[in-house]
């Protein structure tokens, strides 16, 4: 008779898995590309999830080959929880059969507008994912310079920071003395999650047992309402609950939008630098998260590669050459607050489309500013 009670010394040596969060903008990508160039994380496989409607991330992670694995814009809660679940599985089922290279690793870096609760839940008590992953910790990233304003206004932000093992601060150089206030709270909020600096090497960040110890109390009422949501079967009826309250925590609301910007025609750099120019100085404070491809007139083969969260324009670089075979200009903007039509009108506007006239012309700013290209 077999005894239960111990280990089935056939069983697979369960893989390591490391989630890696934080809110948008705060520099989870930066962190992913310096962990991959680690030599610890070689045969690794890495799962990105976007909030959006044209996928970027997966294009800016240099490491793109069959270790990269992109999920369906969204959010990983209700549904596409449920595709991280799959995707796990589908990845043991390649794995085991030989389809794939062995894999020693698995980063799952989820969008900023993720509540880590339902990521965790489905690692912790999935029964198959349990036994064959290891989830080893939760890494957050947390923006000094804005980190306090998304604390304040994104209740995501709050728990992300809270369900971390570490956490990594970046642009702490940026933050001066709001720097140490962030700290503090981030303190208050996990007592014992240690921070690391942005240059902490990718090493340190692995390793160890994901755990409930030092962590607050709410977290484990996070997770243990995500079990009773699940015993109901509150996943397999989404869009009946879109309006339930979990979702309302998770909050990605109607204030909250995602949208995107093209262009298949170059564009010119001066033009492309007033408009980044007025959507900062205008509106900052609802521009929670910009990235994009752009394809300039004086250099359309080496794509510009733009960040920006809220005021901060991030210096841009050029790419040596496109990461994929797609060559417009695409820009993703997550907005809060901000009609996705008005700033698509002075997209246009820019760039020389047909000229918005009349009372939307006067609405592109607070200022009456003119609108060059029309």
């Amino acid at each position: 008779m077999t005894d239960l009670s111990k280990p089935d010394p056939r069983a697979p040596e369960p893989i390591p898995l490391t989630v890696l969060t934080g809110f948008l903008g705060a520099g989870k990508t930066t962190l992913l590309n310096r962990m991959l160039r680690d030599p610890a994380l070689t045969d690794t496989v890495v799962i990105v999830n976007e909030f959006g409607e044209i996928g970027l991330d997966h294009l800016l992670i240099e490491t793109i080959d069959e270790g990269m694995v992109l999920l369906g814009a969204g959010c990983l809660c209700c549904t596409v929880r449920g595709d991280l679940i799959a995707t796990l599985e589908d990845l043991l089922r390649k794995r085991d059969n030989g389809r794939i290279q062995p894999f020693r690793r698995v980063v799952i870096e989820t969008t900023g507008l993720a509540d880590p609760a339902p990521i965790l839940h489905a690692l912790i008590y999935h029964p198959y994912l349990v036994i064959r992953y290891r989830l080893q910790g939760v890494v957050t990233v947390v923006d000094a310079v804005n980190g306090a304003s998304t604390l304040d206004a994104h209740a995501e932000a709050v728990r992300q920071v809270a369900v971390a093992d570490q956490i990594v601060v970046t642009k702490r150089d940026l933050a001066g003395e709001d720097g140490d206030a962030l700290e503090a709270r981030l303190r208050a909020l996990n007592p014992s999650a240690p921070f690391r600096d942005a240059s902490v090497p990718p090493s340190e960040l692995l390793g160890g047992l994901f755990g409930l110890d030092g962590k607050s109390d709410d977290v484990r009422a996070w997770l243990g309402a995500e079990s009773e949501r699940a015993e109901h079967g509150h996943h397999h009826d989404h869009g009946h609950h879109h309006g339930h309250h979990h979702h309302d925590v998770n909050r990605h609301d109607a204030a909250i939008r995602a949208f995107s910007l093209t262009s298949d025609a170059p564009v010119p750099r001066a033009a492309f630098e007033m408009f980044l120019d007025l959507l900062r100085s205008s509106h900052g404070p609802n521009l929670l998260r910009l990235k994009g491809l752009v394809a300039l007139a004086d250099a359309p083969e080496r794509p510009l590669v733009v960040h920006g969260v809220q005021h901060v324009i991030h210096a841009p670089v050029h790419l040596t050459a496109w990461p994929d075979a797609d060559h417009r200009s695409r820009l993703v903007l997550i907005v809060r607050d901000l009609d996705p039509a008005f700033v698509t009108r002075l997209w246009d506007a820019f760039l020389g489309r047909p000229r918005v006239d009349g009372p939307d012309a006067a609405a592109l700013t607070d200022n009456p500013l003119a609108i060059p290209g029309g």
